[in-house]
């Protein structure tokens, strides 16, 4: 796989038990660019290690006066340099492409599982740390993947170098193969010490994370309350947990980086203490031992690797156990999809609530529990958080159809849509069937002030439809938000829309409008409202009341307020007393009142 190649056609499923088990995966998974790096390395290094026989060959040629010897030894110092320029060359281009498409490969397999599990994921996963491993995290896991080849290139040139030296020279040979493997193995004592370090740096810099981008998408509603400075104070505590922690972590670092520079000089004055030794007693030539001491110094740029593959390792191991905890998460309910694809009809139904939305009509929910309703609204669109039986659409279990089917089938629109940055024209090309244009969409969810307000904020958009449209919409209110995500579902016309407090962030008088733009322009389709404003339940065809993970009442809004308490207790907000007063005078009651008002504004809607 090169780069230009990417993305992926298929990732691969990964091997996420464990953080090590998945980098050991993705490391199997590009085995033949680790070959070719391995290759490349194995013609630097070596080509780099040889440089020191040719310049000794080329010293004890001088001195006994060979200038056959001399030529041989230039030629061949040649060839090293060419095949040194050639290796490093390639061995980066390699690399680098490992290191790149290793990190496309982790982003891919977490974007496929993010849409798998959709609105799930942030139930289960904190969305910061979401964010903080397909950021960082993949780049650090990259750097490890791509790291093994060229360590494994360096100490395979240690080993034959040791080999040689041994043949060449045995009495300063057998000094320097016994010194490398101190030098190489020296600070394995330290490592599990630096690599916790690197943990508690890595988890304080997600929570971080967390904290930073939790503020930001609240930021609207901290300005609202005044509550800026303590959440900076909270982002400034932790950030200063994270340069404790990093700060920690260097210093350990730095002195396995201190004792990588030490022990190769105590070597090579070892080395050339006893050579000098050898010189005087007439044991050795003067090439041999330059030879042998040029060989020692260059020793240290392979061992450098030794460093760089441990701290690759410590950094990339905690990055690659988060990666493995969101890879590892699976579906409530999760087949294959026995069924052949197709988008079935007909009416929807949950065996688990005995909720049923008749084919065709408009159906409101009231659900007393906001959190349940939204667990609700997932199990419709075949998205359960917890096992259970299947939805059924038309008699069809959603859970048997291939999941891009049941996701064209069943379309769900939570209660904190996003928008994503880019123009208008961007936001509503989505897939759709054709039959809702942009401009009825606009229409129907009252989109006009909010057309204004983008095209007064984007310079040069004569089209409002070319008006450009901030990260997650922060520029617009909550109510315009709402607005134009619910524009966003009435365009895509499913089969079934199932839509989670669409209007709660809108004033009476545009809810009553987007009630019934809703109403005419979904007619003949089966849409779900989960809801508890009176506005959209008196438009509802049919009105189903669940309490305790169940339904316990269904008819129209207004008979339901009659006879219901459980109902009118969470539409109309009212007290214990309230309740009580109705009961003994209900024609007293407030009900009659709120019914009233919702006549007027439908009136001046």
């Amino acid at each position: 796989m090169q780069i230009q190649d990417l993305p992926y056609p298929d990732p691969g499923v990964p091997d996420a038990r464990s953080g090590p088990r998945f980098l050991w995966w993705l490391f199997r998974s590009q085995l033949g660019g680790q070959l070719k790096s391995l290759a490349w390395g194995l013609l630097h290094f070596g080509s780099v290690c040889v440089l020191p026989f040719c310049v000794g060959l080329a010293v004890q040629a001088v001195v006994d006066r060979s200038g056959t010897r001399l030529a041989l030894a230039g030629a061949l110092l040649a060839v090293c340099c060419v095949g040194n320029a050639v290796g490093e060359t390639f061995l980066h281009r390699t690399a680098i492409t490992n290191w790149i498409t290793a990190a496309a490969r982790v982003q891919q397999l977490l974007a496929r599982k993010a849409a798998l599990l959709g609105s799930a994921l942030t139930r289960r996963v904190a969305a910061g740390e979401v964010v903080a491993v397909s950021t960082g995290d993949v780049e650090k896991i990259g750097w490890f993947v791509e790291a093994v080849s060229r360590f494994t290139a360096a100490a395979l040139t240690l080993v034959l170098v040791c080999v040689g030296l041994v043949l060449y020279q045995p009495a300063l040979g057998v000094v320097v193969a016994a010194g490398l493997p101190v030098l190489a193995l020296a600070v394995l004592p330290l490592l599990p010490r630096a690599t916790r370090r690197a943990d508690v740096q890595r988890e304080k810099a997600g929570r971080a994370t967390e904290l930073a981008s939790d503020t930001v998408a609240g930021l609207r509603v901290l300005r609202g309350i005044g509550g800026e400075e303590l959440f900076l104070d909270r982002y400034r505590r932790a950030s200063q947990e994270v340069r404790h922690a990093a700060v920690r972590s260097a210093r350990m670092w730095s002195l396995i980086s201190a004792i990588q520079v030490l022990l190769p000089g105590l070597l090579l004055i070892a080395v050339v203490w006893h050579g000098v030794h050898l010189v005087r007693d007439g044991r050795i030539g003067v090439g041999e031992l330059v030879t042998v001491y040029s060989s020692v110094m260059l020793l240290t740029y392979p061992l450098r690797h030794f460093e760089e593959i441990a701290m690759a390792y410590s950094f990339s191991r905690p990055s690659a156990r988060r990666a493995a905890r969101v890879l590892s998460l699976e579906r409530a309910t999760d087949t294959a999809g026995s069924l052949a694809a197709a988008t079935p009809s007909g009416d929807l139904y949950d065996p688990a609530t005995g909720l049923l939305a008749p084919t065709g009509r408009l159906t409101a929910v009231v659900c007393g529990d906001p959190d349940a309703a939204g667990r609700l609204a997932e199990r419709l669109g075949g998205h359960p958080s917890e096992e259970g039986p299947s939805v059924l659409l038309g008699g069809v279990p959603l859970d048997d159809l291939p999941l891009d089917s049941a996701r064209t089938a069943v379309l769900v629109q939570d209660k904190d849509p996003v928008l994503l940055s880019g123009s208008l024209r961007e936001l509503l090309d989505v897939p759709a069937s054709g039959h809702v244009g942009a401009e009825e969409a606009l229409a129907a969810a009252q989109c006009g002030d909010v057309l204004t307000a983008l095209a007064q904020g984007s310079l040069g958009a004569e089209d409002p439809m070319d008006a450009r449209i901030t990260e997650r919409g922060r520029s617009l209110s909550g109510g315009q938000r709402q607005r134009l995500a619910l524009a966003r579902s009435l365009v895509t016309d499913p089969e079934v829309l199932v839509l989670d407090e669409p209007t709660s962030a809108v004033d009476s008088h545009t809810e009553a409008r987007i009630a019934e733009g809703l109403r005419e322009l979904r007619a003949g389709r089966t849409t779900v409202v989960f809801t508890s404003s009176p506005l959209l339940l008196d438009r509802a065809d049919r009105v189903a009341l669940v309490d305790d993970g169940e339904v316990v009442a269904v008819g129209a809004h207004r008979e339901l307020v009659h006879t219901e308490p459980r109902y009118r207790a969470v539409v109309t907000r009212e007290t214990d007393d309230e309740a009580a007063r109705y009961e003994r005078e209900p024609a007293a009651s407030e009900v009659d009142d709120v019914l009233d008002v919702l006549e007027e504004i439908e009136e001046t809607a």
